[in-house]
């Protein structure tokens, strides 16, 4: 039990709240590369990879440069990796605009134009760009450290999930406009955006889909955690199961949440996320007449370097 539990450690969204703040807007910098990249459904297309150390942006390829951007949460720099060499910008000091300012220099050394916008998104109260945030920073590693184990850990239950889906599904990864990390399933039926929405829900919201993720909370929502959320919402959520002890709908913010705290204290938190993802595609199927064979059975064991041949067990998700 104490095992488990350290490997899910306790996430207090007060004691993160000021890194979290500081990574969302910084991430924001090498994220809006990805806007000129070519669209696919729900910005697939934009999520950050999480990595053994940090986040990761795809390959990007622009004006005859190869190049993505490392943001290294656990040695607290960003590495700027192109075909014509690579340079190293610290997280660790000064502010936004610093950070801003000595990123698009090391970006000019490599040939790689700055982004071509320069707002910071998303953000409740932030300065409108990049260059106009002049807080002064301090670097918690601890705090990064836990941050990056929480996505670490949210992105494999996530991925786990995924898995059986025969439908479109971007890759796991971070939306780097709210800082929450994002999983997604899609369909091939047309839906009606919601009026009234910025241009990037818009797009999003063109097309059918289930979304399962991870949030470090906000002050609206607190409680760091699991979230869900069927596109259009159906009727009928209110009283369903999901999956997981501690699970519950709340209507009026129109999501399914399972906060951390409960999620660490199941026998098995990372299955747990796997049952959560399965009980709101349930409910995608029974609300809202979503194919169930859509999932495929979920294979338990089939790892090529030593599961031998014809011992495959076969599990329906």
């Amino acid at each position: 039990m104490s095992d488990r539990l350290n490997a899910w450690p306790t996430l207090v969204r007060a004691d993160l709240a000021p890194m979290v703040d500081y990574l969302n807007r910084v991430v924001q910098v090498a994220g809006k590369y990805t806007l000129d990249e070519p669209f696919e459904a729900g910005w697939g297309n934009t999520v950050l990879n999480v990595t053994p150390r940090g986040l990761r942006t795809p390959t990007l390829r622009q004006r005859g440069t190869t190049f993505t951007v490392h943001y290294s949460l656990l040695d607290g720099d960003v590495a700027i990796e192109a075909d014509k060499g690579s340079r190293t910008v610290p997280l660790s000091k000064g502010s936004v605009a610093t950070f801003y300012a000595s990123f698009c220099d090391a970006a000019d050394e490599l040939g790689i134009p700055g982004p071509r916008s320069s707002l910071i998104c998303e953000i409740p109260d932030a300065p409108p760009r990049f260059g106009d945030d002049h807080v002064e920073r301090v670097w918690d590693d601890h705090a990064a450290r836990l941050i990056w184990t929480a996505l670490d850990l949210a992105a494999d239950g996530l991925e786990a999930w995924q898995a059986p889906f025969l439908g479109y599904r971007p890759r796991v990864g971070v939306m780097w406009g709210g800082f929450d990390l994002s999983a997604t399933r899609y369909r091939a039926r047309a839906a009606v955006p919601a009026p009234h929405q910025p241009p990037f829900l818009q797009n999003a919201q063109r097309d059918t889909y289930v979304s399962v993720g991870f949030s470090f909370g906000d002050a609206k929502a607190p409680d760091v955690g699991m979230y869900a959320y069927i596109w259009p919402p159906p009727d009928g959520l209110g009283d369903r199961s999901w999956g997981v002890e501690g699970a519950a709908w709340h209507p009026d913010a129109g999501l399914v949440r399972l906060p951390w705290a409960r999620l660490r204290e199941t026998a098995d938190p990372h299955q747990a996320i796997v049952a959560f993802g399965d009980a709101v595609y349930d409910a995608a199927v029974e609300t809202a007449g979503w194919p169930s064979e859509l999932v495929g059975p979920r294979v338990e064991g089939w790892y090529m370097s030593r599961t031998p041949p014809g011992s495959v067990q076969h599990q329906h998700g």
